[in-house]
């Protein structure tokens, strides 16, 4: 029998159905034009160097009210880094560092995010760099929480540590501190 109580019960089983099987995932890709990434490491005991990496590309997957289901996919370019001075890029891209021509990607995936506060966070996941993967943490601010800005565009910045000699960057130790601060700046736009 078709009473207007039937109705309205046939028209909103969908949307009951929505709510209760949670929010739909959000996919971002990273803007490359608008993201960076820039690792300072010791230098002679007196100050630091800082390289950066222009050229990332990645994708970001959020589920909004389940952080813990994030997944982050980052390539980083490393044929394409920037150095204070020649001597230094040159030392860089060789074998001794980042090895460019053989490899000529770094990665870090993201398999956890979990939000200390509503704009901060951090994410769990394993950074692959001359081909060593190992697991890293990155910790993240976003502009403004991420549960609130899903469908529109969301920057971030990010930090982790990492001891370079776990990697095979194992050259100029009395000159070269072993802890790399890596810090990113990120744009990720929806689609």
């Amino acid at each position: 029998m078709f009473t207007a109580q039937n109705c309205l019960k046939l028209a909103f089983a969908p949307v009951a159905a929505f709510a209760l099987m949670g929010a739909a995932p959000q996919s971002y890709t990273l803007d490359t034009k608008a993201s960076s990434i820039a690792a300072k490491v010791p230098f002679l005991g007196l100050g630091s160097r800082t390289a950066t990496f222009n050229t990332i590309t990645g994708s970001v997957k959020f589920v909004p009210d389940e952080p813990s289901a994030a997944r982050v996919n980052v390539t980083i370019h490393t044929r394409d880094i920037k150095a204070p001075d020649s001597l230094t890029l040159k030392r860089l891209k060789s074998e001794k560092f980042f090895w460019v021509e053989k490899y000529p990607t770094a990665r870090f995936v993201g398999s956890n995010l979990t939000m200390t506060s509503a704009r901060q966070g951090k994410i769990s996941g394993k950074l692959t760099a001359r081909g060593v993967t190992r697991p890293e943490t990155l910790y993240v601010t976003f502009g403004q929480a991420p549960s609130s800005a899903m469908g529109k565009p969301i920057g971030l910045t990010g930090s982790m540590k990492i001891n370079r000699k776990n990697y095979g960057m194992n050259s100029f130790n009395l000159v070269v501190g072993k802890t790399v601060t890596i810090n990113l700046k990120a744009r990720m736009v929806p689609g």
